[in-house]
């Protein structure tokens, strides 16, 4: 079976700036196509290079909703810094399919939305897992959604989603990416400092450290060798 997406296209041409973020990175005008072959794809590399900016502009141009409060008022305003969806396309094998995004900051927004809305209806909760996600610590509350979200079809957006869970938990998630991933009905794009979740048998890893983006094994990236020499020489 074909990947929901199969291709994202960057369109140099029509950028607005190339002097504003994320239009200056390098990164951005360097790669002109990302295939998805496999129903796992992680994201990886040092922090801001582009990643987690990449990731959410997929998810913006795929038509999904970011849960997330205003950010309120700031000192600077970059009015590029949320605007790369506009300048991408996506290919699809059968349509786009709907989909969620996952952030470890903006999930405490999600889960009192969430239980606002079972508070005239308890009913929602069914579909995250049937408890409350606000009466659950953090990390128990995120492992109830993706146990209960990732089993319907769709596509799947994940920023650092290690970032509130321990090891164990990391390998629980591992497991449901895995489980859901080969039963071919959800495909995940997940950016990654975890070595855990990186070691995902047939995932296809792109390194944002190399320009253009372009797939790393799992044994060379930095996160893999780094914490291999770690453990090998405290």
């Amino acid at each position: 079976m074909l990947n929901h997406m199969y291709r994202v296209t960057l369109h140099h041409e029509k950028y607005p700036s190339d002097c504003h973020y994320p239009f200056s990175l390098p990164i951005f005008n360097q790669t002109r196509q990302i295939p998805f072959e496999s129903p796992v794809t992680f994201f990886v590399g040092e922090n801001g290079t582009g990643k987690s900016t990449f990731l959410e502009a997929i998810a913006l141009a795929s038509g999904i909703h970011i849960w997330r409060k205003s950010d309120g008022v700031r000192y600077q305003v970059n009015p590029y810094e949320k605007q790369l969806y506009r300048y991408l396309s996506i290919a699809w094998s059968d349509g786009k399919v709907p989909g969620s995004y996952f952030g470890s900051e903006i999930f405490n927004d999600f889960r009192r939305i969430v239980d606002n809305w079972a508070a005239s209806d308890p009913g929602q909760l069914e579909y995250f897992g049937g408890k409350s996600l606000v009466t659950q610590s953090h990390g128990q509350s995120i492992m109830s959604y993706f146990r209960a979200c990732y089993k319907r079809r769709g596509i799947y957006f994940l920023d650092e989603p290690e970032t509130a869970l321990s090891p164990k938990s990391q390998l629980v998630l591992l497991e449901i990416l895995r489980e859901n991933g080969k039963a071919g009905h959800a495909q995940f794009i997940i950016a990654t400092h975890s070595p855990i979740l990186l070691s995902y048998d047939d995932a296809v890893i792109y390194s944002f450290d190399q320009n253009p983006i372009s797939t790393i094994a799992y044994q060379e990236t930095a996160h893999y060798q780094i914490y291999s020499n770690f453990f090998r020489d405290r």
